[in-house]
């Protein structure tokens, strides 16, 4: 019996080091960057404008090695810095999956203005964004963070009314219907729209039904009125200028207004008693300004500084008129406001009749 004690003390004892040498195998071996992470720069202001193709950011990290000879997986997290109002420190992180083995990330504008939005920067605010690259195999591994101060734009969402359409050739544009604006009928056979008659052509221009001239093409039959006649000439405007074009195929009538445009509201530097007056970009085809403006407050764009014409936004916020004199007065367009405090560049697009936009980029 002692005998078979002492064999079974043995077996019990060879089997603990048994254990402890399988514990001793399998325990995981600490992994860890061996160097920082690194952006290729410290600060993006992002705009509409920016070029789509270009890399804006890039960010590269050393490998992480693993005991095991196997790919490793990084993945690159964006969020907001720790000690920002509202934010948890990695818990809610967008994640970029990078790849295997692949030790760099770049970004252009419309991804990085999309991962900014994404881990809650405000469209035309600017604030600090942080990174960092996690590393896995078996498990897992991060660098330390870096901090990039990003300011994203809101993208304009691709909208169109439908609104049926004449395009409107003439000399400013080399009368080419295929590549010509157009103005649309919000109203039944009643076309608006805009056209920049740039100076030294004849400032004539047709009206047309289709992108070529195989189709109606309405002249000029002289006192405000239109001819189906291809051969008569077309309408002349008196000079150069940014004009408002209204047509009724129906009624065979036409009318023009020479606009400039300006915001008017208590949020604009002049109140509603002065309108800001916009600038326009003949290369860009909008209007523009850069000025100072305040919250709580709201603002309207109007043309030539009256209340003829002028655009406020819809329950959707889209760009509509609340008056036109062609058509009637719409009373549920309301004013236009500003986030916050700041000095903005604010940008008028009147370019698609199916579209009409604008942009507020803070500063």
């Amino acid at each position: 019996m002692k005998i078979l004690s002492k064999l079974t003390l043995i077996a019990i004892a060879f089997t603990g080091l048994a254990c402890h040498k399988e514990a001793a195998l399998t325990t995981l071996a600490p992994v860890s960057f061996s160097g920082a992470l690194t952006t290729s720069t410290n600060q993006v202001i992002l705009t509409a404008a920016t070029d789509t193709t270009a890399t804006l950011l890039t960010l590269k990290w050393p490998a992480v090695v693993y005991p095991y000879k196997a790919k490793v997986t990084y993945t690159l997290q964006a969020d907001l810095p720790a000690d920002t109002v509202g934010a948890t420190g990695w818990a809610n992180a967008t994640q970029v999956t990078v790849g295997q083995d692949i030790l760099t990330k770049s970004f252009k504008e419309s991804d990085l203005n999309a991962l900014a939005l994404a881990v809650g920067i405000g469209a035309n605010d600017t604030a600090k964004m942080v990174f960092r690259v996690q590393a896995y195999q078996d498990r897992s591994t991060f660098s330390k963070g870096v901090t990039v101060t990003v300011s994203p734009w809101k993208p304009v969402v691709a909208y169109s009314h439908g609104w049926p359409v004449l395009w409107v050739p003439g000399d400013y544009q080399g009368w080419s219907p295929s590549t010509a604006p157009a103005v649309a009928a919000e109203v039944a056979n009643i076309y608006e729209g805009y056209i920049y008659e740039k100076a030294g052509g004849t400032f004539q221009f047709k009206f047309t039904s289709a992108q070529d001239w195989n189709h109606i093409n309405y002249g000029d039959a002289g006192s405000g009125t239109l001819t189906t006649d291809g051969s008569a000439a077309g309408m002349t405007l008196p000079g150069a200028g940014y004009y408002e074009l209204v047509c009724n195929p129906a009624t065979l009538t036409w009318s023009y207004t020479l606009t400039t445009w300006g915001i008017i509201g208590d949020a604009t530097p002049g109140g509603w008693s002065t309108d800001t007056q916009l600038t326009f970009d003949p290369a860009k085809q909008v209007w523009t300004v850069t000025c100072n403006m305040l919250t709580n407050a709201s603002f309207k764009f109007r043309a030539n500084n009256a209340w003829a014409i002028d655009f406020g936004i819809d329950a959707n916020g889209h760009l509509g008129y609340a008056d036109n004199p062609a058509y009637p007065y719409n009373g549920s367009i309301n004013n236009i406001t500003v986030p916050s405090n700041g000095n903005y560049t604010i940008t008028l697009d009147l370019r698609d009749p199916n579209n009409y936009n604008f942009t507020l980029k803070k500063n």
